[in-house]
């Protein structure tokens, strides 16, 4: 009898760990954000379109004298985060990258870049 006890015991306590972990995963979602030595003279703005919550811009101007290239990271709650299409600009271009969470997700958190 107190086998199968302390084996019920542990199974409870792994999965009480398992959601404990699962539930801090979603509590705090990384934000995406632009790397520093290749942002100097970036300038990068992020935003939830305005007609559709799950879709995340990100629009940059290249105000340098070499070729960046940027996409947009999306933070999407309750759902994987994605990535933009990568954009590529010329010294003096404005472009801008997006990305559409899943249906099922509540919506974007917040929207960075990432800058090569």
């Amino acid at each position: 009898m107190h086998r199968r006890k302390n084996v019920v015991t542990a199974g409870l306590a792994a999965t009480v760990s398992a959601l404990a972990l699962t539930a801090a995963g979603f509590a705090v979602p990384a934000q995406a954000a632009p790397s520093a030595p290749a942002a100097a003279g970036v300038d990068c703005d992020g935003w939830v379109h305005n007609n559709n919550p799950d879709h995340g811009i990100a629009g940059c101007s290249n105000n340098t004298d070499r070729t960046v290239t940027f996409r947009a990271e999306v933070v999407c709650g309750w759902a994987p985060d994605v990535s933009g299409q990568w954009v590529t600009l010329a010294p003096g271009q404005y472009g801008e990258s997006s990305g559409v969470c899943a249906i099922y997700s509540s919506g974007v958190g917040s929207v960075g870049w990432t800058i090569q």
